[in-house]
């Protein structure tokens, strides 16, 4: 859809430009005289000019945006190309170009270009924007404004070309470990949940429908012709659940990050957990395992705000899935008292439990975060400062101390 901006100001221009011819020609036929008469003639071309650029259609200009960055992560670089086309060679002067965002976008500079058209029927426009906040963005559209020599006329059009993009959280690869594992050799029976360690081979058996590619035994399909899978021992690893806190901090956006890598890692090394994310909407997953789960997951945590208005102790103490939790890993900037009592009171079932608190570099512990430490150890609950640069060691660091 094309939305014609043209308002009172065009019509005055051009009522302007008028006036001038007719104060010219009277000047100069009063006046007399070469001066006068130049001036005359110099304003005829260019008032000429404007007065067909007042009747050109700029609705016959065409539009397209070619998204040159597939896929924007947080604080990454976006970039696009907008083709412009029309279908003749009126000249163009001085044309402003501007991609129209929408209010999230705002603040990240400008999307404006002045270029000299020309002739040319077909003009393209590549433009950038740093540091793209993380969360769901609309191009609007492309405004095209033109002008004469001296901006006597100005026309413009905006032209609707709505596209939703995607800034997703910033992921980094980290080797996951699991924060508790059991083997069914020796091990007492438990609630916890049995996957295959694929790193422990057993045997060979027949292949069966839905066993993965990477569990032939190749070697044996070679020598006998006869698809054969390995097998594997049996882990026994517990369901673990994560959950974040959307309190509003300056860290917040850090444990978007971390909470969105340690998902990725989780399914990475074909783990299984629950995600259950707490503002001012809740956002539960009770089990996220593959590529589609995780994509949820991931989409959820792109558009998430720090919306938590309350404190999360009280939410807390109204969330049901919790009071079935085993394992759990609480990811947050701020870890208070009340939360380490709640998380006490109304997950019953939970053996493990273990809270990521997110810091920035250069803030050191001081004496009540040492005491809330100590505390919360106490209470079952292992605590660790983590910083953005740690990310990609956060499980190995923790399993070492």
């Amino acid at each position: 859809m094309i939305e014609r901006t043209e308002g009172l100001k065009k019509y005055k221009g051009f009522i302007g430009i008028l006036l001038l011819l007719v104060v010219a020609f009277v000047y100069a036929m009063f006046q007399g005289g070469f001066v006068s008469w130049f001036l005359f003639y110099l304003i005829v071309p260019l008032s000429i000019y404007s007065i067909l650029l007042f009747f050109y259609p700029l609705s016959k200009i065409e539009a397209e945006r070619i998204i040159e960055t597939r896929k924007v992560y947080s604080g990454g670089r976006f970039s696009a190309t907008v083709r412009v086309t029309r279908n003749n060679r009126f000249p163009l002067l001085f044309v402003w170009f501007e991609e129209r965002v929408g209010p999230s976008l705002r603040h990240t500079g400008s999307r404006r270009q002045l270029v000299f058209w020309g002739i040319k029927k077909e003009f393209t426009w590549t433009y950038e924007i740093e540091h793209m906040p993380r969360g769901e963005h609309v191009l609007e559209g492309t405004t095209i404004e033109v002008s004469d020599l001296f901006g006597w006329m100005k026309k413009s059009i905006f032209i609707s070309n709505p596209k939703t993009l995607l800034v997703f959280p910033n992921l980094t690869d980290m080797i996951y470990i699991p924060m508790e594992t059991r083997y069914d050799q020796g091990a007492a029976a438990s609630r916890i949940q049995v996957m295959k360690d694929t790193t422990m081979a057993t045997g060979v058996r027949s292949y069966q429908p839905g066993d993965r590619v990477s569990w032939i035994h190749w070697k044996s399909f070679a020598r006998t012709q006869t698809l054969k899978t390995k097998e594997f021992e049996d882990r026994q690893s517990q369901d673990l659940f994560i959950l974040i806190d959307r309190t509003l901090t300056p860290m917040f956006e850090d444990v978007v990050d971390l909470s969105a890598s340690i998902m990725q890692a989780i399914v990475r090394h074909q783990a299984s957990s629950a995600f259950l994310s707490l503002g001012e909407d809740r956002f539960f997953l009770p089990n996220v395992e593959n590529e589609t789960q995780l994509h949820q997951v991931l989409y959820h945590l792109t558009k998430v705000q720090p919306d938590l208005n309350k404190p999360i102790e009280q939410v807390i103490s109204q969330e049901p899935a919790l009071a079935q939790a085993t394992s759990l890993l609480y990811i947050t900037s701020e870890l208070t008292h009340e939360w380490i009592d709640g998380i006490n009171r109304n997950a019953g079932n939970l053996r493990l439990c273990r809270c990521f608190v997110v810091k920035n570099k250069n803030e050191k512990p001081n004496k009540n975060e040492t005491a809330l430490y100590q505390y919360a150890k106490s209470r079952g609950v292992d605590a660790h400062n983590i910083t953005k640069d740690r990310f990609a060691q956060a499980f190995m660091e923790v399993n070492r101390s």
